[in-house]
């Protein structure tokens, strides 16, 4: 058999240079083959260079890709784990309202029954004081001599001198209130007269109003209603301003239980507390002014 030579031109094709060689090689003193194996050496080991680039960029990409989906599920995880607990601090707190709510609902429907309670005790006590006048400042001692019912007389008779005569005023019962005398009061105790009918109650308190200053042995005294407690320290809450408009002349009045009434622009106006009257007078600049020191509006 005869053997085959390996021609020099296979042998130099074959020869694969790495792309340090390949780079510091002179290309003038080659050959035409050794110059064109060498360019596809060039172009294989480029290509290969690509191919090891792309492959490693993919790698690295489904790498990071993987990192990344990774940390989206646990980020996604973890949100879906805070809204769970938002949505179960939203349902606590709407419970919260929910109770507070109710809790204030009835709150005020307590609060509300217990002032109608306490209203409607008011109102009897009052209704059995209905044939009551309360006199204020009669001096101590002065039903002595000749009784209560002497003194009560003795002041128709100054003051109201017609009304006695006419009216044939009946007395049931006088007596001082509290029955103990108080050290530490400097003023008398009231007299409360409790009168056989409650219409002539009604004509002397007219009559009071209408003569506006009474008098008993040359002292100042006032004659009201006998109300309960609670009337009498809630029509108290209108003694200041009940003054003021009393000096303007604008017919202050105290309406059951304890509405203030007086004369403004010709109408009479009537209030149910000291909001009402402060919100009243902000439409009413001279008004507001007679009362910005009662009703302690700034400047």
């Amino acid at each position: 058999m005869t053997r085959r030579k390996t021609s020099p031109q296979k042998k130099e094709s074959e020869t694969v240079l790495s792309p340090t060689e390949l780079q510091n090689l002179d290309y003038n003193s080659m050959s035409e083959s050794q110059f064109r194996s060498t360019i596809i050496q060039l172009l294989v080991a480029l290509e290969k260079s690509i191919k090891d680039s792309r492959d490693f960029m993919t790698a690295e990409f489904r790498a990071n890709q993987a990192e990344i989906k990774n940390q989206l599920n646990e980020m996604q995880s973890k949100l879906e784990v805070l809204t769970t607990r938002v949505n179960e601090v939203e349902e606590r707190v709407s419970d919260l309202e929910d109770k507070l709510i109710a809790k204030r609902e009835t709150e005020e429907k307590r609060d509300k029954q217990l002032k109608d309670h306490e209203d409607r005790l008011r109102e009897i006590n009052d209704s059995l004081r209905k044939k009551n006048l309360r006199l204020i400042g009669v001096p101590e001692g002065a039903e002595r001599a000749r009784g209560p019912e002497y003194v009560f007389e003795q002041i128709l008779a100054e003051n109201f001198p017609n009304l006695g005569r006419e009216t044939g005023i009946q007395i049931q019962e006088i007596e001082r209130s509290p029955p103990k005398i108080n050290k530490n009061r400097s003023t008398p105790r009231h007299l409360i007269v409790k009168l056989a009918n409650s219409k002539d109650k009604e004509k002397i308190l007219k009559a009071a109003r209408d003569k506006k200053s009474l008098t008993f042995m040359g002292r100042s005294i006032r004659v009201t209603a006998d109300l309960s407690t609670e009337t009498w320290q809630a029509r108290k809450g209108w003694q200041d301003i009940f003054r003021v408009l009393n000096e303007k002349n604008m017919q202050p009045r105290i309406l059951y239980p304890a509405r203030l009434s007086f004369k403004m622009e010709g109408e009479i106006k009537s209030f149910q507390d000291r909001q009402q009257l402060k919100e009243y007078v902000t439409s009413k600049p001279a008004l507001q002014e007679i009362l910005r020191g009662p009703l302690k509006i700034p400047l």
